[in-house]
């Protein structure tokens, strides 16, 4: 699907930068350059990025990237919860949440295109609980640290009703 999403202010994004720098200081670890720069590239996509359209974009910037230092950094951020992992499209976003004041990491509830990989995080912690609940009361146990929606986004809505 060909439509563009709309990218964050770069202020937004070097906030964003900021507080992941201080949230992996509070955790005893680094934002290193590589890490931030991968942290980046998703902040200003913001929807689903393959993992080597990162390694595309990364050697644009340094040229001996290889996969296994890009995968290294995601990795580095899904444990700091910095980034959520899209199963349904294997790809990767920057999580828009922000921890609270005790430092509690959330459960992403993410709303995925399954065409355009666009992808919106709901916002809504008591939703998120509530889910998680009822699948706990249905006898089954949440893998991973996201609960995916497919759902098409607006845009990709938009386009369907056009062409039916």
């Amino acid at each position: 699907m060909t439509h563009t999403h709309p990218q964050p202010a770069s202020t937004d994004i070097e906030a964003r930068l900021a507080h992941a720098e201080n949230r992996c200081r509070e955790h005893g670890s680094r934002l290193t350059p590589i890490r931030r720069q991968v942290l980046g590239l998703l902040l200003k996509h913001g929807h689903g990025v393959k993992a080597y359209q990162l390694v595309d974009e990364m050697k644009s910037l340094h040229a001996s990237t290889t996969p296994p230092t890009v995968y290294r950094a995601l990795e580095f951020l899904q444990a700091e919860g910095l980034v959520h992992r899209l199963d349904m499209s294997n790809a990767f976003v920057a999580c828009s949440a922000q921890d609270d004041a005790h430092g509690h990491v959330h459960h992403g509830l993410l709303l995925a295109c399954p065409r355009c990989n666009a992808v919106a995080e709901v916002p809504d912690e008591q939703m998120s609980h509530a889910l998680a609940a009822w699948v706990h009361q249905a006898g089954y146990r949440l893998e991973g640290e996201s609960i995916e929606i497919k759902a098409l986004c607006p845009a990709c809505q938009k386009i369907a009703s056009a062409t039916a």
